[in-house]
């Protein structure tokens, strides 16, 4: 499709404007940063995987009545998103202890929780996207009540259908963070599961032998990261075998 006016570009995608009214064009880049963008590269085929893999997991919400903004792909780096107001929070769901948990609580990575813990950060790169509490958001404004009762419900729901999905298939879902959007259908307010969904946004560890499939990979220098996400990729049956091991592609 023809390139259209580029909204906003941030650390892993670019967004366009639409081609119809209340859409955007969600461009997935190859580039890779860790540490609040302190460390940096670009890793090849990385875009294609994530596009991918986020349609994969946003179309099985969606068919599970879970509202996301996804309408559909449109090429290998693309997909067509409806237009939301994206609340300013990070909504993380952590099933076992690890990153920043860990350290904060002095709890051994790895150590399964008690229950699923849905924690909140505001989304501010300046500020290095702080962890806040309710009483935060309250007080500020970001989110109302109903809204926090229903971003909370939106989060075990993505919780119960990623941990299924990845069990399935030999992962362990560690925890992940996604971000929510407000649409309005008419004068009816609602809100959506927003950004994306991927092994940026998720830890994912093979369930037999630990080995991490997710950013970690980078973050950590353990490996090959397109390596990992092919991984993941080929067990989910997401990309032909062909292209798993050198996605290609095309703008």
């Amino acid at each position: 499709m023809a390139r259209r006016k580029k909204i906003y570009e941030g650390k892993a995608k670019i967004l366009y404007e639409g081609p119809e009214p209340g859409t955007i064009v969600q461009y997935f880049k190859d580039d890779a940063t860790a540490f609040n963008a302190e460390k940096k590269d670009v890793i090849d085929g990385k875009g294609v995987l994530n596009n991918r893999l986020s349609e994969f997991f946003m179309t099985g919400l969606n068919q599970i009545g879970v509202p996301t903004h996804f309408i559909r792909r449109l090429n290998m780096r693309e997909q067509l998103v409806r237009n939301c107001e994206i609340v300013p929070l990070e909504v993380i769901v952590r099933n076992y202890a690890a990153g920043t948990m860990s350290k904060r609580l002095g709890i051994a990575e790895g150590t399964q929780l008690p229950r699923p813990i849905v924690e909140y950060c505001y989304k501010d790169d300046s500020l290095g996207d702080p962890l806040v509490t309710e009483e935060h958001i309250a007080a500020f404004g970001w989110a109302s009540q109903q809204d926090m009762d229903d971003i909370l419900s939106l989060a075990l729901r993505v919780n119960d259908f990623m941990s299924g999905v990845m069990l399935a298939v030999g992962i362990r879902l560690v925890d992940f963070k996604i971000e929510t959007g407000r649409v309005f259908d008419g004068d009816f307010q609602r809100l959506i599961v927003a950004d994306e969904i991927s092994p940026d946004s998720c830890r994912l560890w093979d369930i037999e032998t630990g080995q991490k499939l997710d950013k970690d990979v980078f973050r950590r220098d353990l490996g090959n990261l397109t390596d990992a996400y092919s991984e993941v990729a080929r067990r989910l049956g997401v990309l032909p075998q062909s292209n798993v091991t050198k996605p290609t592609l095309i703008n």
